[in-house]
């Protein structure tokens, strides 16, 4: 889990770069939503990302490109599915190592 100081209260709440791949990640949409700071490291490792809306208020990663081949399955559950067991093992410890435990992320 990642940390971050929620920019209206102020206090610390923890947080996983899998929500980024979730409908309902971020509480679903009501938190601090942090879509765009795993999506920037995808970035900056060379993906080509895609981050759309979902429904009212979330945001979610729709699709990370490489070499113009899509790394999330066509048939990715963004309600059900666990992106750690889905999405390419090399993107995994990617996210991993950008968002370790503990660490501080400024929202």
């Amino acid at each position: 889990m990642s940390i971050a100081a929620c920019p209206k209260c102020c206090r610390d709440f923890h947080w996983d770069w899998e929500e980024a791949f979730q409908k309902f990640g971020f509480n679903d949409g009501d938190g601090v939503v942090m879509t765009e700071h795993v999506a920037r490291v995808l970035r900056d490792a060379g993906y080509v990302v895609t981050v759309e809306q979902w429904g009212l208020h979330n945001v979610v990663i729709a699709s990370i490109l490489h070499d113009g081949i899509e790394q999330i399955p066509d048939d990715y559950d963004y309600c059900d599915d666990d992106p750690r067991e889905r999405l390419p093992e090399y993107i995994v410890t990617l996210l991993d190592q950008a968002f370790t435990s503990n660490k501080q992320v400024k929202p």
